[in-house]
């Protein structure tokens, strides 16, 4: 596939067993955007039951674009959507050609990919983003809170210039407030929706007004029940918190459990 001027662009790898997962892969993926905005479509490099899924990029370009970014996760969320197991590499993985793809990645990962593929087989990752509503949140700490309520009544009708350690000590107190908030609310919605869930991995939020991000990994047969509990608690807090769900995507944030073997699993079943 690789001509002058050209690399191998890699976004993951699925398996190919006997050919039958490939040929769905390849239709599932047919029309997708590709990173680098290239014609060239989605192709599959395939080696003893693996199939890496790639695409033509140009070596005198630099990645990194929003529609790189979208295109990348765009084809993984695809193939994941379809109910294939997809192992998901890092966005800008570039090699030379389709047989480094082959020699340096299928052959020398080959153990530990057919490894992780067999335990996210069956499932895809949902992210859920929880956000407050700014004046909501802020009205539950002032009713909650009698000191942050007499500090801003004092400030009430007070010019900017004036009150100033009384604004630094409600602003200490309304960070303190929804920190505390936070931790609770993040502890129900794990408390909520992790039953459903093979795995849970959670980050902080980038935002002040951020409750958590959330990504669970799910099996198929439980997808609808999963998303029956979001959709649930979203109502339950409708117009204090937002919710956003994601999915069914490919397992990011797994994938390095996936990879992870325990110490003897390379020769037994034990702490599998």
């Amino acid at each position: 596939m690789a001509e002058d001027g050209h690399a191998c662009y890699v976004y993951g790898v699925v398996p190919d067993e006997n050919g039958a997962q490939g040929g769905q892969a390849d239709q599932t993926v047919k029309d997708v955007p590709v990173v680098g905005g290239q014609e060239s479509p989605i192709t599959f490099v395939r080696r003893e039951g693996l199939a890496a899924v790639v695409s033509e990029v140009p070596t005198g370009k630099p990645l990194g674009t929003p529609d790189d970014l979208s295109a990348h996760a765009r084809v993984l969320d695809t193939l994941a959507a379809s109910g294939l197991p997809v192992l998901p590499f890092r966005f800008g993985t570039v090699v030379r050609d389709t047989q480094a793809v082959t020699d340096e990645l299928l052959t020398e990962g080959q153990a530990d990919f057919q490894w992780a593929l067999d335990r996210l087989r069956g499932s895809a990752q949902y992210t859920l983003r929880a956000r407050y509503v700014q004046d909501e949140v802020l009205r539950e700490v002032l009713e909650e809170h009698e000191e942050a309520r007499r500090l801003r009544e004092e400030l009430e009708g007070l010019p900017e210039a004036a009150g100033y350690d009384q604004r630094i000590q409600l602003g200490q107190l309304v960070v303190e407030a929804i920190a505390a908030k936070r931790e609770t609310d993040a502890r129900e919605i794990e408390h909520r929706l992790a039953p459903f869930a093979l795995g849970v991995a959670t980050s902080e939020p980038a935002s002040a007004e951020g409750v958590v991000n959330a990504a669970f990994l799910i099996e198929d047969g439980k997808r609808e029940a999963f998303e029956h509990a979001a959709e649930e608690l979203a109502r339950e807090w409708h117009g204090r918190i937002r919710l956003r769900l994601l999915g069914p995507q490919a397992p990011y944030d797994f994938v390095a459990d996936a990879l992870r073997r325990g110490e003897g699993e390379g020769e037994s079943e034990e702490g599998g």
